[in-house]
């Protein structure tokens, strides 16, 4: 058929993307076991800035225009990151990432509200289904769940923080090229939480440490990203989306390898969130939410 090798390579990037930015819960949690979450963000997207920048210079002039907009997306992006890394200290990086994952129901509602729309009938179904897969993920330990807490709370405002950022990629990204636009919010990140960084622990990390920003810095940041762009410029935003659907569930895979487990109302309320996102996705949505979702993945690395 016509079309199906370019469309399988495209799956197959999506995938890959999927892969290594679900491998970011569980080194982010391994790194700040060993140092403050801020720095850590510091470190990593100033690493991923540098390794952006020679490319962005060479796409887009910097101008007034992007600087306001990658400062609105980054503002967004900083408090995504604090929210979720933070969070990572009090839960595990599964939890996380399927937690993470809500902002694709958000990103709709939060739409609404902009445009003064009710939300669509697929929409309210999406959210029921989170919401139900959120009270069973994080139902009482002892009845299969992992509980809640501090780090759940964290990363469930962090996915309203990304959603937020979604939203203003939403409405600046076409203005832009689009690695100009990435290296500016990185960048934009590492300025605004440098100070607070060197306040709250300082930037003398050990090694392994510097070899995990070095990994988000890198390998996420530039080269998972390329392959999101490879990828959602050959297929459908929705089916874009659907195949990054595989970030928590990789996430999940490599945090059971690495002995962290669920339980059984746990899986079955992650499985909820899941079919909750599966039915925002799959259902009609407005031109803005179209286009913001279709860039949502992951957060940027």
């Amino acid at each position: 058929m016509p079309g199906a090798p370019s469309t399988l390579r495209a799956d197959l990037a999506l995938a890959g993307a999927a892969f290594l930015f679900g491998s970011t819960f569980l080194v982010m949690q391994d790194a700040v076991e060993d140092v403050e979450p801020v720095p850590f963000i510091v470190s990593r997207f100033a690493i991923g800035a540098l390794v952006l920048l020679p490319l962005a210079l060479a796409q887009e002039r910097p101008s007034r225009t992007i600087v306001r907009d990658g400062t609105a997306a980054g503002v967004a992006l900083a408090a995504g990151y604090v929210l979720q890394t933070v969070g990572l200290q009090y839960t595990t990086s599964s939890v996380s990432a399927f937690l993470t994952y809500l902002l694709v129901v958000f990103v709709p509602l939060l739409s609404a509200v902009v445009l003064r729309r009710p939300p669509l009938p697929s929409t309210m179904a999406g959210v029921a289904l989170a919401v139900g897969g959120l009270l069973a993920l994080t139902a009482g330990a002892g009845a299969g769940g992992i509980g809640i807490g501090r780090g759940e709370l964290l990363t469930v405002g962090c996915a309203v923080a990304f959603a937020v950022h979604i939203l203003v990629l939403g409405t600046v990204a076409r203005r832009h090229d689009v690695t100009a636009l990435n290296c500016t919010q990185f960048t934009v990140v590492a300025v605004l939480l440098f100070v607070p960084g060197l306040v709250v622990g300082g930037y003398g990390f050990p090694a392994e440490v510097w070899w995990s920003a070095l990994y988000l810095g890198v390998v996420v940041s530039a080269f998972a990203f390329a392959l999101q762009v490879y990828g959602q410029r050959r297929v459908s935003p929705s089916r874009t989306a659907l195949v990054l659907m595989l970030e928590p569930v990789f996430a999940a895979v490599l945090g059971w390898l690495d002995g962290e487990r669920l339980g059984w109302l746990g899986a079955f309320g992650a499985g909820l969130i899941l079919a909750g996102i599966l039915v925002s996705e799959l259902g009609p949505r407005s031109p803005l939410t179209e286009r913001s979702v279709s860039g949502h993945a992951p957060r940027d690395g």
